[in-house]
């Protein structure tokens, strides 16, 4: 799964660490979301699309989701 969480963090001009503190997670965790390396439960996906005042699928890139566009 991907995510636009970067771009969309840097867009609004928040740092990893006050995301972090936003979400009530390690700026750790904000990295490796970003880096893909790690995917998030759905209640912190649901966090942080909120905090953006979005949705998951505006914020979080499904790869079942690509494969279908791509047909």
């Amino acid at each position: 799964m991907q995510n636009r969480i970067e771009a969309i963090r840097k867009e609004r001009g928040i740092r990893q660490e006050e995301l972090a503190k936003l979400l009530g997670v390690s700026r750790q965790t904000i990295s490796s979301l970003e880096t893909g390396r790690y995917n998030p439960s759905i209640f912190l996906a649901y966090k942080v699309a909120k905090l953006f005042g979005m949705t998951i699928e505006e914020v979080f890139i499904f790869e079942d989701a690509e494969q279908e566009e791509s047909k």
